[in-house]
């Protein structure tokens, strides 16, 4: 099953989606990558899931990630004794260490981390940003402020803090507990929230080993700080924009997603836009006229995938949301600007490895035979991975050996895996590469296509073998 575009979608479950019939439809309407979000939801819930995805992946032979989500050190706030209040422009509003329910006048926060950083004349947003307070007084137990913006505010809704750093670990006890349950799984992908240092992904990747792979989720002023080494010990980097765009100022945000976005693609990162994208399709059929401009841009900056979350997983047009982001993208992808857009990108990285070289020697020659398809022998990805960092013309057919690595490739742009017993002779390769190709629906009769592997065969060594080949295959 070829999706006809590179770019990847990827699509959050929820209570909306969460029968295998409402699943299928969205992965046959263009879902590669199914996220589970474990700020939400029972284990059971979820594991039921999983279950109905790997089904699915047996049915249609075709491999399907799983990506988990972790909630984090999300700041919120507690319950109100209503639900939920109005606060006015000027209104005094506290907020506390006391676990009883809130009233217009107060509620319960419960990070005393909170109580050492903030100062007088300092910012709190709450619900991302719709309500902001500023802080008149503070002590060890109390934060006192008045009203600059009011609104509805609800029980558990997200607290941020602007102006303060908070010294606080990435992975919660709770993050730690819903880990191990999904580990215990056939998972592929494990998004670590409110990543703040490389460090923090270090410590969880200690704790995965090789089980699966990080995805830092960039949601953090502190984060930018730090972004380079982030991205060198991550796996996939997620500009969850959110957060982020109640963090720092709005018009921040587009330039930030352009300069991560090209930061990724230089150190060789898959990189996912996140938030907001389609959001109007939570409540309407249709997304709004800036949306389709924002899931083209981030098409054009050279995203290897984008993603929807409230839109599938609570909203009333899941499946049409999958439809109208996949009819997006492949639009975008067969306007030729995106592919100078990308190479404006690529222009910067420095082919200075002995890897890299072979992958950028691949992609030119594909480009100058114009080859149908660019077949890649992989064992653990790497060496697709740099080739899908070239961003070359023509689509990227992997032949990893184990499961697991089809399952990570379908987030990276471009690849289309298929798994396949090792190959043992330079014969056999080639009949693998054309067999594949062809049966694939890549390549006709008479294409040429280029391959992709490592001498000696079967073996772990980097790609250092290009090899031009014919489709000739008997018609049927």
């Amino acid at each position: 099953m070829y999706r006809l575009r590179k770019s990847k979608i990827i699509a959050t479950l929820g209570p909306k989606t969460s029968s295998k019939e409402t699943i299928e439809e969205l992965f046959l309407s263009g879902v590669d990558v199914f996220r589970l979000n474990f700020s939400h939801g029972a284990y059971e819930d979820h594991k039921q899931k999983m279950i109905y995805i790997r089904e699915l992946e047996a049915i249609y032979q075709r491999p399907i990630a799983i990506m988990v989500d972790l909630q984090g050190p999300k700041l919120r706030i507690g319950m109100f004794d209503q639900g939920s209040i109005i606060l006015k422009e000027g209104d005094a509003f506290c907020l506390d260490m006391h676990k009883s329910p809130g009233s217009k006048d107060r509620v319960y926060i419960a990070n005393t981390e909170i109580f050492k950083v903030v100062k007088n004349g300092g910012h709190i947003l709450l619900d991302d940003g719709k309500i902001i307070l500023e802080v008149t007084e503070c002590g060890t137990d109390y934060i006192i402020t008045k009203v600059k913006q009011g609104g509805k505010l609800s029980s558990k809704k997200g607290v941020n803090l602007p102006d303060c750093k908070i010294a606080i670990s990435a992975l919660t006890e709770k993050d730690k507990k819903d880990l191990d349950f999904c580990l215990t799984l056939d998972i592929d992908w494990v998004a670590l929230s409110f990543v703040q240092h490389a460090q923090d992904i270090i410590d969880i990747k200690e704790l995965i080993k090789d089980r699966a792979k990080v995805i830092a989720k960039i949601e953090k002023p502190q984060a930018l700080e730090n972004i380079d080494d982030i991205i060198f010990h991550s796996d996939a980097i997620m500009l969850a924009r959110g957060d982020l765009g109640v963090e720092v100022s709005l018009e921040e945000v587009p330039v930030i997603q352009k300069k991560v976005l090209q930061k990724c693609k230089q150190q060789g990162r898959p990189a996912i836009v996140a938030t907001q994208m389609l959001e109007s399709m939570i409540y309407q059929s249709s997304p709004t006229r800036a949306e389709t401009s924002d899931v083209a841009t981030a098409i054009y900056d050279g995203a290897d995938a984008v993603m929807l979350s409230a839109e599938t997983a609570t909203g009333e047009y899941p499946v049409e949301s999958v439809k109208i982001m996949d009819k997006i993208i492949k639009t975008v992808e067969h306007d030729m600007t995106a592919d100078r857009q990308v190479s404006h990108i690529l222009h910067s990285i420095e082919q200075n490895m002995e890897k890299d070289a072979m992958m950028f020697a691949t992609k030119n020659v594909a480009s100058t035979i114009k080859a149908s398809a660019i077949v890649s022998f992989t064992i653990c990805g790497g060496s697709t991975l740099r080739l899908a960092r070239q961003r070359p013309l023509a689509p990227i057919i992997a032949l990893p050996t184990e499961q697991k690595t089809c399952r990570m490739l379908t987030l990276v742009w471009g690849v289309h895996a298929v798994m396949h017993s090792k190959v043992f002779s330079f014969q056999q390769m080639q009949d693998t590469a054309c067999d594949t190709a062809y049966q694939e629906g890549f390549s006709k009769n008479g294409d040429v296509i280029v391959i992709s592997a490592s001498a000696p065969f079967g073996t772990t060594e980097s790609s250092n073998l290009l090899h031009v080949s014919s489709i000739q295959r008997a018609e049927t």
